[in-house]
């Protein structure tokens, strides 16, 4: 692949991460190709497991103002010859997990997980995630507003006022 090649390809799923529902001919007119073209790239993009899925952005609150989404720390002592990867495993195969991320910091994984009630993600940290062999601690944060998330804005953004501030 050449670099010009690479970079039609980066501009291409830059803009199918941003919209998905893009379409071969609007990914051509971007990038300056045929749409056939830019369906083969698409294809083989999926083949080689590069695009891994088509997603939609779902502003939950406005179908479902009473869940509830945890971020959940946890601290795990690595195993030899796996590190971390087992204990992964054993969070992301819970349905309420929603995401589990190895991050630097003062925990090992990041989790997010999501249930309709507080009493259910407590009851999921006490009675799945926090008993795991290897996992020494959990820190739960609640959710409590999301502004922005898969690169989609969720609140309305104030309309452009030209007035000045008003300053004491």
């Amino acid at each position: 692949m050449t670099d010009g090649e690479g970079e039609r390809t980066r501009k291409i799923l830059r803009a199918l991460e941003a919209d998905a529902r893009r379409t071969p001919a609007d990914l051509a007119a971007l990038v300056g190709i045929g749409s056939d073209e830019a369906a083969n790239i698409v294809a083989g993009l999926e083949r080689r497991g590069v695009i891994r899925a088509y997603r939609t952005v779902v502003d939950w609150d406005r179908v479902s103002p009473d869940r509830v989404v945890a971020f959940i720390d946890v601290s795990v002592t690595p195993q030899r010859d796996v590190g971390f990867d087992q204990v992964a495993a054993r969070i992301y195969r819970h349905p309420e997990v929603r995401s589990v991320h190895l991050v630097s910091g003062g925990h090992d994984l990041r989790v997010v997980v999501e249930g309709p009630t507080i009493r259910e993600i407590s009851a999921f940290v006490g009675e799945k995630l926090a008993p795991i062999d290897h996992v020494t601690a959990t820190n739960t944060h609640f959710l409590l507003k999301a502004y922005k998330e898969e690169h989609s804005i969720l609140v309305e953004e104030p309309a452009d006022d030209d007035r000045l501030a008003v300053t004491p």
